[in-house]
C-alpha cells in the first residue's frame, strides 16, 4: 500500500536538525517513509498515478509519534483509586501493591487494552511498559491487538519485606516474588525468549524487575548482565525520590545509583525508571555508561518526588544522557498523556530554577519522540520523520481551536496544543487511531468493562475504606 499525503501545512521531521518543512509532503509505503520534504519537491518524484491512497492533508500538520518511555499498563484500572496524598513509597506499598494483587489475568488484558488505547488518543505510537503482573504473554496479545508498538516483560522482584502488609495476597507474593536471584533472572529469560519480537518485531520483551527495596543488589546488577548476553534491554526503578535515596545511604552509605555503578551494574542497555534522587557526582556516571533515563513528570508532581527541586534533568541531557518522557501509571500520574509531560517538562525547570532557557518547547519535543527512541534503543527506526524509518506518526487538526491561529508551529505544539487536537494517530503505517476512534477497539464495549472490572479490583484489595496507611516504614 502507497500513500501519499500531501498539502500539509508543516512536518517536524525532529532529525538531527530539527528541520521543519512547511509546506510538507509525506510518502508511505506500507510500514516506512518513503518520502518526505517541501510539498514541491516530494510531488515532483512521484507520479500521482503511482499511489494505491492520496490523502488531503490540507489545515493538518505531522511530527512524529510520542514515545512513552515508562508506563505501567497492568495499572491503567486503578484511574481515580489511590488519594493524592501519598509519598512513593507509601504509594507503592500500601496502595499499588494491594491493588496489583488483585489483578487477574483477565483484569490484565482489558487494562492494556484500555490503555493502549488511550495513548493512541493520545499520539503514543511507542511504549515501554514496566512489566506485566500476569504472564507477559497477555500484554503481549492485547498489545497486538490494539496495533501499537512496545516493549514489554515480567514484573519481577526477589527480596520480599519482614512482615507482609495488609493487601498483599499469597498468590501475588509466589508470582512476584522469585525464590532467589537465579530462579527470577531463568524465568525471565524465558520470557525474553518466548516473547521478544512478537507481531512480526513490532512487540519487543525486555529483562524487566522492579527495582529498589523488593530487588537485591544481585538482582539489579544481573537483570542487566542477562539482557545484554540476549541482545535486549531492562528497566527498574530507581533513585525514585528522596525517601529511597536516604534508605539506601543509611543501609549501604551510597545513593541509589552509585551503589549500582560501584557493582558494576550500570550500561547502555539499561533505562532506569525516574532517576530523580540523582547526586552531582552521579551525572558524570550515568553518561559514562550511556545509562538512559525515564523521567516521569505527572508522577512527580502528584506524588512529590521532588523532581523540581532535586532533579538534574537539564543537566543530565547536557552531559550527553539520554532523557525520555514517560506517563507512569494512572494512578501514579492520573493519565497516560505524554504531550501532558511534553508541556510540563518543557516549564518545570523555567519556573524551578526562575530561568526561561532551561528545556522549552525544541528540547520538550525531542525528549518526547527521538530522545525516547534512544532511550529505548529503537531510534534506529522510529522517533523522527526520515526516509527508510517506520511509518509512527501524529497528524493536528489544524482548524482545532487550540491551533488558532499560531506563527510558531513548534511554540503552538508543546504549549497550546492537547489531544483533542490530534486527528490521527499512525502506528506501521496504518491510521490506528480516526474519526474520533480507534479502529481496532469496540470501545464501548471495553470502557463498560473496565468499569465493572475496577470496581471489583479494588473491592477485593479492600481499598474502598479509610483506614489503609499513607505513611510506611517498610524496608528501613
Amino acid at each position: 500500500m502507497r500513500t501519499l499525503i500531501e498539502n500539509l501545512s508543516f512536518a517536524f521531521t525532529v532529525d538531527a536538525k530539527d528541520t521543519v518543512f512547511s509546506p510538507a509532503a509525506m510518502v508511505v509505503n506500507d510500514d516506512r517513509i518513503e518520502d518526505i520534504g517541501p510539498a514541491a519537491d516530494v510531488l515532483g518524484r512521484h507520479s500521482r498515478e503511482s499511489f494505491d491512497e492520496i490523502i488531503d492533508g490540507s489545515n493538518k500538520g505531522v511530527c512524529p509519534g510520542f514515545v512513552d518511555t515508562h508506563v505501567h499498563l497492568s495499572e491503567t484500572l486503578s484511574r481515580g483509586v489511590f488519594p493524592d496524598n501519598l509519598n512513593t513509597r507509601a504509594w507503592v506499598f500500601h496502595w499499588a501493591k494491594p491493588f496489583y494483587a488483585h489483578v487477574m489475568a483477565e483484569d490484565e488484558y482489558v487494562s492494556v487494552l484500555l490503555g493502549a488505547g488511550e495513548m493512541l488518543r493520545c499520539g503514543t505510537t511507542c511504549l515501554l511498559d514496566m512489566g506485566a503482573q500476569n504472564d507477559p504473554g497477555i500484554t503481549v496479545r492485547a498489545m497486538e491487538k490494539v496495533g501499537i508498538r512496545g516493549i514489554t516483560g515480567r514484573h519481577a522482584a526477589d527480596n520480599p519485606p519482614e512482615h507482609i502488609p495488609h493487601g498483599w495476597s499469597d498468590e501475588m507474593m509466589r508470582h512476584h516474588f522469585f525464590p532467589n536471584t537465579e530462579v527470577a533472572l531463568r524465568t525471565l529469560g524465558e520470557c525474553v525468549e518466548e516473547w521478544n519480537n512478537s507481531a512480526n518485531g513490532r512487540i519487543r520483551c525486555w529483562v524487566n524487575i522492579e527495582g529498589k527495596e523488593p530487588c537485591t543488589l544481585e538482582l539489579h546488577v544481573g537483570a542487566r548482565a542477562l539482557a545484554e548476553k540476549l541482545g535486549v534491554g531492562t528497566t527498574y526503578h530507581l533513585a525514585t525520590s528522596i525517601e529511597e535515596a536516604h534508605v539506601c545511604e543509611k543501609k549501604h552509605n551510597l545513593w541509589p545509583i552509585s551503589r549500582i555503578e560501584k557493582n558494576g551494574g550500570l550500561g547502555d542497555n539499561l533505562v532506569i525508571a525516574h532517576g530523580v534522587a540523582v547526586a552531582d557526582h552521579e551525572i558524570a556516571l550515568l553518561a559514562k555508561h550511556d545509562t538512559k533515563i525515564a523521567f516521569c513528570p505527572s508522577s512527580s508532581l502528584k506524588l512529590g518526588k521532588g523532581a523540581a527541586k532535586i532533579g538534574k534533568y537539564p543537566e543530565l541531557m547536557d552531559a550527553g544522557v539520554s532523557v525520555g518522557l514517560g506517563t507512569d501509571g494512572v494512578s501514579a500520574s492520573g493519565n497516560l498523556n505524554l504531550m501532558r509531560q511534553m508541556y510540563v517538562v518543557a516549564g518545570l525547570f523555567k519556573d524551578a530554577r526562575v530561568d526561561s532557557n532551561q528545556v522549552g518547547a525544541r528540547r520538550a519535543l525531542r525528549m518526547a519522540t527521538i530522545e525516547g527512541a534512544r532511550v529505548l534503543n529503537w531510534d534506529d527506526q522510529i522517533g523522527s520523520l526520515e526516509k527508510g524509518k517506520k511509518a509512527d506518526f501524529v497528524l493536528f487538526d489544524l482548524d482545532h481551536f487550540e491551533w488558532v491561529p499560531y506563527l510558531d508551529p513548534l511554540q503552538a505544539l508543546v504549549w497550546s496544543a492537547s489531544p483533542a487536537s490530534i486527528a490521527e494517530t499512525w502506528v506501521d503505517g496504518k491510521a490506528l487511531y480516526k474519526n474520533g476512534k480507534v479502529t481496532t477497539l469496540d470501545e464501548p464495549k471495553l470502557f463498560k468493562e473496565a468499569r465493572q472490572r475496577a470496581t471489583q479490583i479494588s473491592n477485593r484489595a479492600g481499598l474502598i475504606k479509610d483506614n489503609i496507611p499513607t505513611t510506611t516504614t517498610l524496608y528501613d
